[in-house]
């Protein structure tokens, strides 16, 4: 008999079909879904905005990654304890108690904690809500701390004072118990007495040493002399490094307890632990605030797989909040704003130079910044899929607000470089172009001003050596320009801006011997020969962008190719726009006024260069 399979549902985004979990059905059956559907097969429990309780719960061999197997018996887990499945897509705060299975010994347990906690806060509704079970383990603490504290005072023979009878009586109770029975030991066979005293060798190297009572082999003897038959002293012939914490033990809990006496028996000493073993056993019942009784802990667990374990598959089997915007996925851990923009795509890391070595693969734009809040610091890789990337460089800083709305300082630490728009990879060859041609008149600027510097300060040290030294012989005066020396520079002069005016006057002939619709069309293919390839480059990079590399380097394990395309990538980042119906002053009292030299030497060159192909024209004819 072959088992009734699911009917599946999906959806197409990112490029890929994921599965859509609507129904508690749906959740349910994820055991049954082909795992390679699935877009995730692990997840971190550290690094994501999920509650970590949750995570903690899923996570049942605590190694810190949640895993396909664990989620799928988590799924299993509550739909055992339910009466009613339905609730895990109703998107409750917690568990109903009406829903909770009580037919078995886990859920009797879980719906008694239940009962009783609805009881202590007076809930008329009957939902045990995630914050309620999470205080239930903190109020069966308290009533466990506070039935202990209550069984306390008839523990206590000497009231408040037995604390410190208790801590005297531990703090010499081996050494005395261990006296006690080197004197039976003497008992038993005269013999061993002799031998269970200090060795003549012992106490004869004693006498060679610097002595103090506390030191560890004063210590080490026995606590008084050994026979049988023998009773403690409390005063004389005791140990030295003993003395004190048995003068304490005698103050603290034999005069309180046994009355007044200069020697202790075996007896005696019986009978002081005796009256203080009520209160050292009540000590070690204290109960653990951290220990969790089971029904309380099944309950809470309970409560938060309701509410939580759709939302979890919906980040882990399929990434329906991240494809259909409906929501923050859970690896989303907030929102920069720097250079004009806000960037969506926000991903914590804890080493950017190893998480960039394999996010890279994204093809995406990453900017990873060091935030700062306070005392807290905080690493995130933030993905810029609109702009361009002009304006963004090491050492700049923005604002980055986390999922709470916490702002922090955000700082630019490093840059994934990849094409961010197709608008930015259409005008990059004239960027760069333009960008070349500002650095070499810098450099062709500062090499003059620094050899102008050069050459007065020289000429001011030459004048004053003159001024000093000796009138000296006159000297040789320069040679004659040589112009037959110089005649291959100016050839080879000539000939380039020979060149140079033959390309322009060929590129404006063919110009003017196009039709004057034909002129437009002629410059758009020239832009789109200069523009046209790192267009084409940034078009498939684009393309190709993916979430995956980005999460793998964060320890997920993704299981589809999570492409991000030119239209969802250009929702992740927004650019700053006005505001609808927003009144704008075109009037800048401190714009740069505009010189005409600039166009007058336009016109005189366009006008110098159209003669020049004129006459070219005439003489070609």
């Amino acid at each position: 008999m072959t088992s009734t399979q699911p009917h599946w549902r999906f959806f197409r985004a990112g490029g890929f079909d994921q599965v859509r979990l609507d129904t508690a059905a749906e959740l349910l059956n994820i055991g049954q879904l082909d795992q390679k559907l699935w877009v995730a097969l692990s997840c971190p429990v550290k690094g994501i905005e999920f509650d970590a309780r949750t995570l903690a719960f899923v996570d049942s061999d605590a190694d810190g990654q949640v895993r396909a197997p664990e989620l799928i018996a988590a799924v299993a887990w509550a739909g055992a304890r339910l009466k009613d499945s339905e609730v895990l897509a109703q998107k409750l705060p917690g568990v109903p108690f009406s829903a909770i299975r009580d037919d078995d010994a886990e859920g009797a347990a879980i719906a008694a904690a239940a009962r009783e906690l609805l009881a202590d806060i007076g809930s008329g509704d009957g939902l045990v809500t995630v914050e309620a079970a999470n205080a239930a383990q903190a109020r069966h603490a308290q009533r466990a701390q506070a039935a202990w504290e209550a069984a306390g005072a008839a523990a206590r023979p000497l009231g408040d004072a037995t604390a410190a009878a208790h801590e005297a009586l531990a703090a010499v109770a081996e050494k005395v118990e261990d006296w006690f029975v080197r004197c039976r030991l003497a008992a038993y066979d005269g013999r061993a007495g002799a031998a269970l005293n200090a060795a003549d060798a012992t106490l004869a190297a004693l006498g060679g040493a610097t002595l103090k009572t506390d030191a560890e082999s004063i210590a080490a003897l026995p606590l008084a002399h050994v026979q049988a038959g023998a009773a403690l002293p409390l005063g004389t012939g005791l140990n030295p490094a003993w003395a004190a914490r048995l003068a304490t033990l005698h103050q603290a809990a034999i005069q309180p307890l046994l009355g007044e006496r200069a020697l202790l028996t075996e007896a005696d000493w019986k009978a002081l632990k005796d009256k203080l073993a009520p209160y050292a056993a009540w000590l070690a019942a204290k109960p653990d605030a951290a220990a969790e009784v089971d029904g309380v802990r099944q309950l809470e667990k309970l409560a938060h797989y309701v509410r939580d374990l759709l939302a979890l598959a919906n980040n882990f089997v399929a990434f329906r909040d991240f494809y259909t915007r409906q929501g923050k996925a859970t690896f989303q851990v907030g929102t920069l704003y720097l250079d004009g923009r806000s960037a969506e795509l926000c991903v914590a890391v804890n080493d950017a130079g190893r998480h960039a070595t394999l996010a890279t693969l994204s093809r995406m734009c990453l900017v990873y910044c060091d935030c700062v809040r306070g005392a807290e610091k905080l690493s995130v890789a933030a993905a810029f899929t609109a702009g361009d990337s002009d304006q963004l460089m090491v050492g700049r800083n923005g604002v980055f607000y986390d999922r709470q709305g916490r702002d922090w300082d955000a700082t630019i630490a490093k840059i994934v470089d990849h094409p961010i728009s197709l608008r930015q990879a259409f005008w990059s060859p004239y960027k760069r172009l333009a960008r070349f041609v500002g650095e070499q008149l810098q450099k062709i600027a500062a090499s003059k001003a620094k050899a102008s510097d050069e050459k007065l300060t020289t000429a001011v040290v030459d004048g004053s050596k003159k001024v000093a030294a000796a009138p000296a012989a006159p000297a040789t005066p320069p040679p004659p320009f040589d112009v037959g020396k110089f005649a291959g520079i100016f050839a080879a002069i000539g000939l380039a801006v020979g060149a140079i005016g033959t390309a322009l006057a060929s590129v404006l002939v063919g110009l003017l011997a196009l039709k004057w619709w034909q002129v437009p069309i002629a410059l758009a293919g020239l832009m789109l020969a200069i523009s046209g390839p790192a267009v084409i480059l940034a078009w498939f990079k684009l393309r190709s962008r993916n979430l995956g590399p980005i999460l793998d380097a964060n320890g997920w394990a993704i299981n589809a190719r999570a492409k991000i395309n030119i239209p969802f990538g250009t929702s992740l980042t927004q650019v700053a726009h006005l505001p609808p119906n927003a009144e704008r002053a075109l009037t800048d009292p401190y714009a740069e006024k505009k010189k005409p030299w600039a166009l007058y030497f336009g016109i005189v060159a366009v006008a110098l260069l159209a003669a020049f192909a004129w006459v070219l024209r005439d003489q070609w004819r």
